[in-house]
């Protein structure tokens, strides 16, 4: 893998030493101590045991989908296959998750929870080419990000590759949560002009950049990074878009609201209300600033 380089630009060019040499408990506190900050993750227990072994890290994302973190200092430790032993035990064991929402987070959050995308973030100094390979023939999502540990106190993560698969269906979880439509359903019966507009800013969000992934969920679709940044519904007369953006630094209007203190899906406090091309047009705009922010 390429190696990266951070300069400090002052009165002379300075290249900021790196290192990937972070004991592993070190990292993993620092990253469950900022979990949300760093990945949108809310934290919930660490070193969670179960049968045979203990997770690293476990929470629950901005999609209230289970999220488990694995980390390793060095690229030749197996953490994929270690990450796709502990998925797997947590879908045969949703009770067990369950009850630990509802013992760090309450009950409201435990009836949230999203089975549709639970994922597996592997973190570490590196990853070879084969790791970046495997995850594409592995019907799990599965993050790889590498870190590195520059002087002055940085921390950058790098996110190499990630696999999208399509939702897991649960279709007693989803009866039980869903009175409406889902995503996929409302599309399908959209308006071939709100189609037409949906499609033209999906394609316009995936030309942002190559680090970008979308994750199809029961109620909406998000686009993300490493975190969301942008979350999309859609109706039979509108589409709906949460960005990731302080609603403070933006002039609203009937369309663009601030949605911090409104009940809604997806993630973000500032949301547009797309009905015809022109709102679309704001929407890129938003969804640029999103991109860039976030």
């Amino acid at each position: 893998m390429a190696e990266l380089k951070l300069f400090k630009l002052n009165n002379e060019v300075k290249e900021l030493k790196s290192s990937s040499a972070t004991i592993e408990k070190e990292l993993q506190n620092i990253i469950e101590k900022n979990m949300f900050e760093f990945f949108g993750v809310r934290f919930l227990q660490s070193e969670y045991r179960i049968d045979n072994g203990r997770m690293d890290s476990i929470g629950i994302d901005e999609n209230n989908c289970p999220v488990i973190f694995e980390y390793k200092c060095h690229s030749n430790e197996n953490v994929i296959n270690q990450g796709l032993f502990y998925l797997n035990w947590l879908l045969e064991h949703k009770a067990n998750f369950k009850l630990l929402v509802i013992e760090k987070l309450g009950i409201k959050a435990a009836e949230e929870i999203d089975w549709s995308m639970p994922r597996v973030i592997c973190i570490a100094g590196d990853f070879n080419k084969y790791d970046e390979e495997a995850i594409k023939q592995i019907n799990r999502n599965v993050s790889l990000i590498r870190y590195k540990k520059f002087e002055n106190d940085l921390l950058l993560f790098e996110l190499l590759n990630t696999n999208t698969v399509a939702p897991l269906q649960d279709e007693k979880e989803v009866s039980k949560k869903q009175l409406n439509k889902t995503f996929s359903e409302q599309y399908k019966s959209a308006p071939e002009k709100l189609k037409k507009i949906y499609d033209n800013l999906k394609d316009y969000i995936f030309s942002l950049g190559d680090d970008i992934s979308e994750n199809t969920l029961v109620l909406y679709t998000a686009f993300k990074k490493i975190k969301n940044f942008v979350t999309v519904e859609i109706y039979q007369t509108k589409i709906l878009i949460n960005f990731r953006l302080n609603p403070d630094n933006y002039e609203l209007t009937e369309s663009l609201r601030d949605v911090r203190n409104i009940g809604h899906w997806g993630c973000g406090d500032l949301q547009l209300t797309i009905k015809s091309e022109e709102e679309a047009e704001l929407a890129k705009n938003l969804i640029k600033d999103a991109y860039e922010m976030n």
